[in-house]
């Protein structure tokens, strides 16, 4: 569960690098919550009315939750690009159309550089010395 926080716990911290289980987990503890919102709506009959259309008992935690997470999520985005010696500024590719997202989901996939780079130490502690 710690995993699944702490990118809220680093709010807005662009600086420094996280490891692909930091960003799996959030990615997964959005989805999670999104899924209980959805879940608990259409228990409580939030889902739709007799128009069709969305009540406010949906609509107003998922904007919340969505206001609240925006910038914790772009935040781990860009440490997870620093993890392997990318510049932040490389978020901006998911604004591609049809390759963007696809694009930052195969880097999200890859694995960091081993040992220190210019981003900081590396998160799973590697010294980057084959022998060390």
């Amino acid at each position: 569960m710690d995993w699944m926080l702490m990118p809220y716990k680093r709010y807005a911290d662009f600086s420094g690098r996280s490891q692909r289980m930091e960003y799996w987990m959030f990615s997964l503890f959005m989805f999670l919550v999104i899924i209980a919102l959805v879940i608990v709506a259409a228990v409580l009959g939030g889902l739709g009315d007799s128009g069709g259309s969305p009540s406010m008992l949906f609509i107003i935690p998922f904007i919340l939750f969505v206001l609240v997470s925006i910038v914790p999520s772009i935040a781990v985005t860009v440490r997870r690009l620093h993890d392997q010696d990318k510049s932040g500024w490389f978020y901006l590719l998911s604004f591609i159309p049809y390759v963007g997202g696809i694009i930052i989901f195969v880097l999200m996939c890859i694995d960091g550089t081993r040992g220190p780079n210019r981003f900081g130490p590396d998160p799973k502690g590697g010294s980057g010395d084959i022998f060390g």
